[in-house]
């Protein structure tokens, strides 16, 4: 593939070495439209797609572009404002909340259904939630990335009190992972052995080997990132390579098994990224820096799910655009749990 050198010009003499891309931002291709902050993206074995969108609910993009979307009534004058979502077998979906204050995980059917599915662990109140996922286990994987109110005082690198709870079959939920530097994403490698989780103002995937109660052995540290990497969405392809978005640098990594890193994609404008870089330098990190991104194509790419009747094809989540973009990929991703739902 072409590759592509970005310079990234510093202002505030923050380090941030210089970096190449492997693909070509041409080489991008988009799917759907009007979509609403759709951060996370699921992709299933009939084409189609899923996203979480602020309109309030989750839309669906079958192949032939059409697109429904699903949006409940909530109650008690709240708004739904879905961050990750999670498709069970019957089709229906969990959501997770990532309201201003409020947080918890939903249970949303394809008929504007909704009730509560997890709003306490331990007997408190989940803060805003991030993100949902069901491994072959029978367990559910939710994230909180920090107990900080408002949640932009989470954004540092001294921070860490963002939490992973697991639900098992029986619907028992404790939480199994804390003190985490603003939690993400999790994936479960092939072996469904390992968790790997993104910690976002934290820099660094870290991993924890599952036992079979759901209970976590000690953190470790799998790779960590430099200047300019945010680590939000993961996905592992069948070649055991982990693929890890990163906000803010519209940076798309390939991460080997044994955490060395290549960027693989990249879509950024080095006077925001310098300026960003040493606002979290100095603990000065805020919505501005998150919400004003500025690129040529990709809006803030926030989540990476592999689609297409191979799973070759990358489809890119993101939090300030309204459709997604794709990309042809190296390897076949490996299969997530919903792949062969409706």
């Amino acid at each position: 593939m072409d590759a592509v050198t970005y310079t990234l010009m510093n202002p505030c003499n923050i380090p941030v070495p210089e970096t190449t891309a492997v693909t070509d931002l041409a080489k991008l291709g988009t799917v759907g439209g009007g979509l609403v902050r759709p951060e996370c993206v699921l992709a299933t074995r009939a084409g189609d797609l899923y996203t979480a969108d602020w309109r309030g609910g989750v839309a669906h993009t079958r192949p032939d572009g059409r697109q429904t979307l699903y949006t409940p009534p909530m109650v008690d004058g709240l708004t739904l404002r879905p961050n990750g979502i999670a498709l069970m077998a019957d089709g229906s979906f969990l959501v997770t909340q990532l309201g201003e204050n409020d947080g918890g995980v939903y249970h949303l059917s394809r008929d504007g259904r909704i009730r509560p599915w997890l709003m306490q662990v331990d007997g408190v109140n989940l803060p805003p939630t991030n993100f949902v996922v069901q491994d072959g286990a029978g367990r559910t994987w939710v994230t909180v990335s920090t107990r900080m109110t408002p949640r932009a005082q989470g954004y540092r690198s001294d921070v860490a009190n963002g939490f992973i709870v697991c639900v098992d079959a029986g619907g028992g939920a404790a939480i199994v992972a804390d003190g985490l530097g603003y939690t993400n994403e999790v994936a479960l490698d092939a072996t469904g052995r390992w968790l790997y989780v993104n910690e976002t103002f934290g820099r660094r995937v870290s991993r924890f080997r599952v036992a079979p109660d759901g209970s976590l052995g000690p953190r470790e540290t799998f790779t960590t990132f430099g200047a300019g990497t945010y680590p939000d969405g993961l996905a592992f392809d069948e070649q055991g390579d982990l693929w890890v978005v990163s906000i803010v640098s519209n940076r798309l990594i390939r991460v080997a098994p044994d955490g060395s890193q290549r960027i693989w994609l990249q879509d950024v404008d080095p006077v925001h990224l310098a300026w960003t870089e040493a606002a979290f330098q100095n603990g000065e990190l805020g919505r501005p820096h998150l919400d004003g991104v500025k690129s040529q194509r990709l809006c803030n790419i926030s989540s990476i799910a592999f689609a297409g009747p191979e799973r070759r094809l990358g489809v890119f989540g993101c939090l300030l655009g309204d459709q997604l973009h794709t990309l042809n990929m190296p390897a076949p991703g490996l299969a997530p749990h919903h792949w062969s739902f409706a």
